[in-house]
């Protein structure tokens, strides 16, 4: 990462963290959220500024140098636990029309390095089996498949 805080990758893509909620963020994520969950509720300017302000959550872009355009997103969860500091990826997402250009690749980059600052050892994520492409993504930067359960209790 750069003193600036960005990150670049080879093929025109840099990475920043989101400081500040603007339109341009909101409606890049609006169009962006929906190509990983299709029950999420449509993001509101409130929820995305909770997300930027809170100390927990960094949240990052990844945008085309050329034009500026912001071609995916993934959040990055630092918490401490008694154990020592934690990290997690989260809706890692890039948009369609620009997968294979190492965005997913640059975003991910960006978030070990954030966590590595933050003093954490390792950095976790899920990742549905139906994304295939990821899935090798998450494989090739390094990421080990656990022999764990996850478990999810959906709240009234």
């Amino acid at each position: 990462m750069g003193a600036d805080g960005t990150v670049k990758a080879p093929d025109g893509v840099v990475v920043d963290e989101v400081t500040t909620v603007t339109s341009e963020v909101l409606e890049a994520l609006r169009k962006l959220v929906p190509e990983l969950s299709s029950s999420a509720p449509p993001l509101t300017h409130d929820a995305l500024e909770e997300i930027v302000s809170s100390p927990a959550t960094v949240l990052f872009v990844a945008r085309d140098t050329t034009d500026d355009t912001i071609l995916g997103s993934l959040t990055l969860v630092v918490f401490s636990a008694p154990t020592g500091p934690r990290a997690w990826i989260e809706d890692v997402v890039v948009t369609t029309a620009t997968r294979g250009r190492g965005v997913g690749a640059a975003l991910v980059h960006a978030a070990n390095a954030r966590a590595a600052t933050a003093g954490s050892r390792t950095v976790d994520l899920t990742s549905r089996p139906s994304r295939e492409a990821a899935n090798r993504l998450y494989v090739r930067l390094g990421f080990v498949q656990r022999e764990t359960n996850v478990y999810r209790k959906t709240l009234d």
